[in-house]
């Protein structure tokens, strides 16, 4: 799963079935109508096992694989085990050509060369500012400035009322609105909003600026200045799409700085425009890389041209200071439960069972560089056609228990996502886990104000943007995420077994329901 940088830069049943599990009679509608029922689909759950799961992660999280990151060789591994993988059983690659790889254009963002004046005082890259957006080379040159105060646009504080920011250059502050008590304004309580939570604040307040227009975002947050200088003023293997250019500047500036725009700007929450000359000239060092997401294909029987995706991301941490990031349970997990997923489906249709709807099996890239692979699916070019796309079952660590959870039921699974789009989704997925699993559905991290911003983090995010239904599946993190130690030996493979056999009969409910889940709850 995509990490979380310390300033988080790159935020009634429709469908009914039975309600026991053994042997009363739970067929539904659907599954009738395509000669289908309960022992079918049991059958077919039950070739997902923890030893074939097992096997295959301890090939793709292995030191041979070394760490797949991005664009590297070890990736490359990865993408042809994979590739062969659904070769064997007959799974077809998902493009009309034939090839199982979805290339993905990207590039290595390294530091820009920027220069930047403020009333004819020059100020430094680094030193006085860092820039966090991938933006194109081009020059600013502002005769004005627009103050923002705490960049705030919520209805019970807007810093941007009566503004007129459009392509202008923006300055704006950490922080939001409370009185002497503590009482914040937007929240009325001592609690903070999302507008100064550590996690959200700058995905918040970035959002904002830019969808009011400003071409240029000065952010003043020095509690996260020198920690951003460290990340974004080195070569560090940030990576972005070649398409995603931005035209719009963002950087975070020092205390020098920004009170040479705004001498009082600690104090002064006051909204105005401020004479100024500001010239900016910035050159993007990006550089070219190319990587490679895997989609396979089963196609519908009834209904082939509604596409269901079930996703997991394919790359990982790669090899730091000599050290292999295995990434056993992020993704592997996620990724072996996406083949066995592919593998039961490819059996039913072999028996001439196989799905009503078609299923795209989506094992994307760049998901720790920026959820990169997904975007380009999504945003540049979908196999698919998104508006055909009934939902995306994305899977991102599912191998392991949270710390916080292993004082309770083991038997549990985090799901993110399920109801924010489609009600028909969310009931399908809870009557298809009381019908055959009973695992204990965990939704702590599906509230709307989760500091963590789970929702944002893993690649179900660029479906749900477009109004897909999707759910997140996930563990919860633990002391081995993103480090060294997250190796095969450690996945509770009884967990991994029973949490892939959910998803493969959430997928299975979807796909053979006469109706297509209803969006509901559309942004």
């Amino acid at each position: 799963m995509k990490k979380l940088i310390a300033v988080v830069l790159t935020s009634g049943l429709l469908y009914a079935c039975g309600s026991t599990q053994n042997g009363a009679d739970t067929t539904s509608k659907e599954s009738s109508e395509t000669n289908m029922n309960d022992n079918d689909v049991v059958t077919y759950a039950n070739t997902i096992t923890k030893e074939e799961l097992k096997a295959s992660l301890y090939t793709y999280a292995s030191d041979e694989f070394e760490g797949r990151e991005t664009g590297e060789p070890g990736q490359k591994k990865a993408v042809n085990f994979l590739k062969e993988y659904y070769e064997s059983f007959g799974v077809p690659a998902a493009k009309a050509d034939g090839n199982y790889f979805q290339t993905v254009e990207l590039q290595v963002m390294d530091v820009p060369t920027i220069t930047m004046s403020v009333n004819g005082e020059t100020f430094k890259n680094i030193d006085d500012y860092v820039s966090v957006s991938n933006s194109k080379t081009g020059v600013l040159n502002a005769n004005e400035f627009v103050y923002a105060g705490f960049g705030i646009s919520d209805e019970a504080y807007d810093s941007y009322k009566n503004l007129d920011v459009k392509d202008k250059v923006v300055l704006i502050k950490s922080g939001e609105p409370k009185n002497e008590s503590g009482i914040y304004t937007i929240t009325g309580t001592t609690e903070a909003s999302k507008w100064s939570n550590f996690r959200q604040e700058f995905a918040n307040k970035r959002d904002a600026a830019l969808e009011n227009g400003a071409k240029a975002v000065l952010f003043y947050y020095p509690q996260v200045y020198a920690m951003a200088a460290n990340r974004f003023g080195t070569t560090s293997g940030r990576m972005s799409l070649v398409e995603e250019g931005e035209s719009t500047y963002y950087f975070l500036i020092n205390t020098k700085l920004a009170e040479a725009l705004v001498k009082d700007i600690t104090t002064n929450n006051t909204s105005k425009t401020v004479p100024a000359t500001i010239n900016l000239d910035f050159k993007s060092n990006a550089k070219p890389i190319q990587s490679e997401n895997v989609a396979a294909y089963i196609k519908g029987s009834e209904k082939p041209d509604e596409v269901i995706v079930i996703s997991a991301h394919l790359d990982h941490e790669g090899i730091k200071d000599g050290k292999v990031y295995n990434g056993a349970d992020d993704d592997g997990s996620g990724t072996v439960a996406v083949l066995e997923i592919a593998e039961a489906f490819a059996k039913a249709k072999a028996d001439g069972k196989g799905p009503k709807r078609s299923i795209l099996f989506l094992n994307v890239t760049g998901e720790e560089k920026g959820l990169l692979g997904s975007q380009y699916y999504t945003d540049i070019d979908p196999i698919f056609p998104l508006a055909n796309t009934v939902a995306d079952l994305n899977i991102d660590m599912i191998g392991r228990t949270d710390p916080k959870r292993e004082s309770t039921n083991r038997n549990y699974l985090y799901l993110i996502g399920s109801d924010k789009l489609s009600t028909d989704l969310h009931n399908i997925s809870e009557e298809a886990n009381k019908k055959y699993m009973n695992i204990e559905l965990d939704y702590t991290f599906n509230d709307e104000n989760d500091p963590n911003r789970f929702y944002y983090r893993s690649d179900h995010y660029n479906f749900a943007k477009n109004n897909i239904p999707v759910i997140f599946y996930f563990n919860g993190t633990h002391d081995d995420y993103h480090q060294p130690s997250d190796t095969p030996d450690k996945i509770q493979y009884d967990l991994l077994e029973n949490r892939t056999r959910l998803i493969f009969y959430t997928a299975w409910e979807i796909a053979n329901r006469e109706d297509r889940l209803v969006v509901d709850k559309a942004n």
